[in-house]
């Protein structure tokens, strides 16, 4: 029989959403519109930054970004050639960013010099969905390449997020994925959230992505 102490839980949570209430005020105070990018390890969120920076540039904005792992730099080194200011979080042997961590990243990032911040979380389809970070919206993305039942497998991640991204679709072929299957069953989980297919290779998609962010 399984034991979970509530009231330790319900301590943690609280304490995660007040720091969260926290950070996402100190970017409102410095304008700057910040969103989780959520999703499995591959799923493509460190090219979907990689492709908007540029789009974001071209209208004139600067990128920001949070580039959240358990250990390493890869993603952080592939976000600061962009161009983009970057800080890298490492979690240790946590399987998602908290808001206390986001806070001391935001420390370290020139606020005033940002329009747009993405906070790039670890790769896990489960444990970010309970921890507010502070953003304004939350990103998930997914690819054809993790199988069309994903979706399904998670309705948490989809119920909780506000854009879905459905990568990889020039693949959909090649590994047996029904994309529409994937956009019906996020309709299901959230009727009303906006869903966008990209090949984030070529960059296909991307525009009527960030036109989306920009909303």
């Amino acid at each position: 029989m399984h034991h979970v102490d509530v009231s330790i839980e319900k301590d943690i949570f609280e304490a995660n959403n007040r720091l969260a209430h926290k950070n996402h005020h100190l970017l409102k105070d410095h304008g700057i519109r910040g969103f989780d990018l959520l999703g499995a390890i591959g799923s493509g969120k460190t090219s979907l930054i990689e492709r908007i920076v540029p789009e974001l540039g071209k209208r004139g904005l600067k990128t920001g970004a949070i580039a959240g792992d358990v250990w390493g730099d890869d993603d952080f080194q592939r976000i600061v050639a962009t161009g983009a200011k970057a800080v890298n979080a490492n979690t240790g042997k946590e399987c998602h960013l908290d808001a206390h961590i986001v806070e001391h990243a935001l420390e370290h990032l020139p606020l005033d010099e940002i329009d747009i911040l993405f906070i790039e979380n670890v790769g896990n389809m489960v444990c970010p969905t309970d921890f507010a970070l502070g953003a304004e919206k939350r990103i998930v993305v997914v690819s054809t390449t993790e199988g069309d039942d994903v979706v399904n497998k998670h309705p948490m991640m989809f119920r909780g997020c506000d854009i879905a991204v459905i990568n990889k679709v020039d693949l959909a072929e090649y590994v047996g994925c029904n994309v529409e299957r994937m956009v019906d069953d996020i309709a299901k989980y959230n009727p009303v959230m906006p869903v966008f297919k990209t090949n984030l290779k070529t960059g296909g998609g991307i525009s009527e992505l960030t036109e989306e962010i920009l909303k």
